[in-house]
């Protein structure tokens, strides 16, 4: 007899981009698990009702992407050390009625940056734009890989410095200087330049000058498909290395599929999957 599967879902506001559900059901294809996911537009007003009326349904866990990633964190009963450090959570798991949170987001960053685009980022020079959920979620994930310096940008200053200020003891830690600087003249180039901000679904124009980038930069963001492609474009012509957050997508995934079934898909496999299907237009 097949067991009914398991409830699972991402919800954000926009929605309707997602690849998540495919990334979820090929890992349930390929490991044998009775998994379900699918997609949740939530109203921006109505991020707690949504969750409380998910969990009631029988939702064993779900992924939360812009902009609820810092509430996601505020609402849950007990936070992972990630979590706490961050602010933010990008994974839930249900259970007895308490919600638990996790952060995904910075591991899977980490290992298409270093797995995916092969670059290794201790001793490295980066910066990270923005300083909502999802720079918050990559900030600790980063730091552990040793880099030399990073610097953190946002159109609101203290949201930079004060995230800088959460990381201090873990960058003195690592030995990294962790500072925030000018978004308009960050007066510096550097290794590794991750978009983290929310100027890419916005459609707007990179939120940087050029001078950020060395010849041969990787230049980095966490969204992808047409939302990424202004930013990517702007860091080819001026000779940095262009890549999106697909890769970053399904490692991010599947830590929570391991959170959520206690094991690890093959990520790679899927992500070449996956990129095969964007290109042949599914």
């Amino acid at each position: 007899m097949t067991p009914t599967p398991d409830l699972y879902c991402v919800m954000g506001n926009p929605i309707a981009h997602s690849r998540s559900p495919w990334i979820h059901a090929r890992f349930a294809a390929l490991t044998g698990e009775p998994v379900h996911y699918e997609r949740r537009l939530v109203p921006v007003d109505g991020f707690a009702q949504a969750l409380h009326d998910f969990c009631t349904a029988g939702g064993r866990g779900c992924n939360i992407t812009v902009p609820f990633k810092l509430q996601a964190a505020e609402l849950a009963h007990t936070r992972s050390e990630r979590v706490q450090l961050a602010g933010a959570a990008n994974t839930l798991s249900f259970k007895d009625g308490a919600i638990h949170a996790d952060n995904t987001d910075g591991l899977g960053l980490v290992a298409d940056i270093e797995q995916g685009a092969g670059l290794p980022l201790a001793g490295r020079d980066v910066l990270l734009i923005g300083a909502g959920g999802a720079a918050a979620g990559a900030l600790a994930p980063l730091l552990h890989q040793g880099p030399r310096r990073i610097a953190i940008v946002n159109r609101t200053a203290a949201r930079a410095q004060a995230l800088v200020a959460s990381h201090a003891a873990l960058a003195t830690l690592q030995n990294t200087e962790l500072l925030a600087l000018d978004i308009q003249a960050p007066s510096a180039d550097f290794d590794v330049i991750i978009n983290a901000s929310t100027s890419s679904l916005q459609g707007a124009a990179a939120p940087v000058p050029a001078s950020v980038l060395r010849p041969g930069s990787l230049a980095y963001d966490m969204m992808y498909g047409p939302a990424a492609q202004g930013f990517m474009d702007w860091a080819a012509a001026h000779g940095a290395q262009p890549r999106d957050g697909l890769g970053m997508l399904v490692q991010q995934a599947a830590e929570a599929f391991h959170i959520w079934r206690g094991l690890r898909p093959p990520a790679a496999q899927v992500l070449a999957e996956l990129r095969a299907a964007i290109a042949a237009g599914a």
